[in-house]
């Protein structure tokens, strides 16, 4: 895994957060039902957390071991991996609204503004999962 595999893996979910709190903030959503407002701040706050502690880490490499030592980079890394877990489920979790519901009072599907359906929704958070788990491979192989 290059270098330049992690910088995209990591530009993608970020992409993936911040387009999503975009996506999900007016009252008008797409998908079947709203996604909860706490699924959506868990997304945002994790991924937010996660993307500075991650790029810090990136940027910092080599200056951060010598600044606070080993230990703590170690920890840094594996609190920002953490994070992004949390991102990816909490993501899958907004992708759910798409799953069809059954039932007298069920709701109908809305009509999706930026695209035609989950399209967007399926590429942003099962590419972030996959990305998840490359950075998490990379950082267990020494390449971050």
């Amino acid at each position: 895994m290059s270098s330049l595999g992690v910088v995209l893996c990591t530009l993608l979910a970020a992409a993936s957060v911040l387009l999503t709190r975009l996506r999900l903030r007016g009252a008008q959503v797409a998908g079947r039902t709203r996604t909860g407002r706490p699924v959506l701040t868990v997304h945002t706050v994790a991924g937010l957390t996660a993307l500075v502690l991650w790029v810090a880490l990136l940027v910092l490499g080599a200056t951060l071991l010598d600044v606070v030592g080993e230990d703590v980079a170690s920890l840094l890394g594996i609190l920002a991996l953490a994070a992004w877990w949390v991102t990816a489920g909490a993501g899958l979790l907004v992708l759910a609204r798409w799953l069809p519901t059954r039932g007298k009072r069920a709701a109908a599907a809305a009509a999706d503004g930026w695209s035609a359906g989950p399209g967007l929704s399926l590429l942003a958070h099962l590419g972030t999962v996959v990305c998840v788990a490359v950075l998490t491979w990379a950082y267990a192989d020494g390449r971050v």
